[in-house]
This record gives C-alpha cells, structure tokens and sequence, in this order.
C-alpha cells in the first residue's frame, strides 16, 4: 500500500462507462470491480493532502482514432455522451484532464496523438502536477495495456517516480497476454508495482 503525502499525485485513470460498465462500448472485463478499491485509494490520498487528477477519453464522434472511420476501436466515449461519463459509483473529487478531444489518440494522461501524422501534443496534466508540487506518482484505472502504461511510461520520461496498484486496473488484452506483457514494460522502465492488500481487505490479482 503506497505512502501518500501532500507531495503525492493520484491519478485515476479513464474510469468511465464505456470502459467500467458491461454495457460500455469497449468494457473493460471486470472493470467495474475496481471502483470501490478507487474510491477507498482516494479517500486515503486526500486524508493527508495529496493531490488528486482523473482522466477522460473525451473523443468527437467522428475521429480517425475509430474503427469505422480508419482506426482500430469501436466508438467508444464520445463527448456529452453516457459512455463518456466517470462510472456512476466512482468518487470524482479533483481535476479532471480530458483528452482526445480533437480526434487524437488519447492514450497518455500527458499527451495525445495524431493518429494520421503521429504529432503529440501535451495534455494539461504536466501543468497541473507542476503548480500542486507533486513529485511522486500513483496510478491506477483503466486500462492496464494502453492508458495506464501510456500514463506511467510518460510520468516515467518525465523523471517521476511512479507507482502502478495491481489490484486497481485491468487490461483490455485484445491479444491475449497484453496486459501482463504491459506491466513487463512499466516494470523495465522503472515502475513500481504495488501488490498489498487493498482497504476492503481483498488480495491483489
């Protein structure tokens, strides 16, 4: 169980329905599990003052991030839209730091993509750690093998000391084995991955 202090920035990553729900677009299997974990992890880094930042796909609904229009997902969180919305039951009480918003593959909580020409460009977040102090990351959410190995390997590059909590995400594994092989890489890049128990006293996966 990681240490929070007010230097500490959370980061809960793309907890949304399209991704948490069974009805969501692209779920996330079991997703839906993890929220409570979430909101027990918020509750512990806010007691002592850390900062806390939510992410969100926020995609237009025509993007060449998806499938019918010359990429790989289906749609999945549009704007304004139920999909796109954090899951009812997860406690938002912080920034959040939309991305994709201009078509771009929003994988990173840091940066976006242009999927046509492979530009990125910086989201708000790396502005907003810098003005709350932050100086070590911890990060959970959705998902393991995309948005929260995106995340961490970018707070990674950008010289945090990053945390991922294995009982708090889940992976997509759109080819069997993703998610293990992306916590193989957070873990040669530096990353921390906590295993302890969770509030609610269940045993990491």
């Amino acid at each position: 169980m990681p240490a929070y202090d007010p230097t500490t920035a959370l980061l809960v990553i793309d907890v949304q329905n399209d991704f948490a729900d069974p009805s969501g677009s692209l779920y996330v299997r079991t997703g839906e599990q993890i929220v409570t974990l979430i909101n027990a992890e918020v509750a512990r880094a806010r007691a002592v003052g850390a900062t806390v930042v939510y992410t969100q796909d926020w995609h237009p609904a025509v993007t060449p991030h998806f499938q019918k229009d010359g990429g790989v997902w289906p749609v999945h969180c549009v704007q304004d839209t139920w999909g796109a919305e954090f899951h009812p039951d997860l406690t938002v009480i912080g920034p959040v730091v939309r991305k994709g918003s201009n078509g771009e593959d929003g994988y990173s909580g840091f940066t976006m993509r242009d999927p046509v020409i492979g530009a990125t460009v910086p989201t708000g977040l790396a502005d907003l750690l810098a003005e709350a102090g932050a100086t070590h990351l911890v990060i959970c959410g959705l998902a393991t093998d995309y948005c929260v190995k995106s995340t961490a390997l970018d707070g990674r590059e950008g010289g945090y000391p990053v945390t991922v909590l294995d009982d708090k995400i889940r992976a997509v594994d759109l080819q069997a084995g993703d998610g293990d092989r992306a916590v193989e890489e957070m873990l040669r890049a530096g990353v921390l991955l906590d295993r302890a128990e969770s509030m609610t006293g269940q045993p990491s996966d």
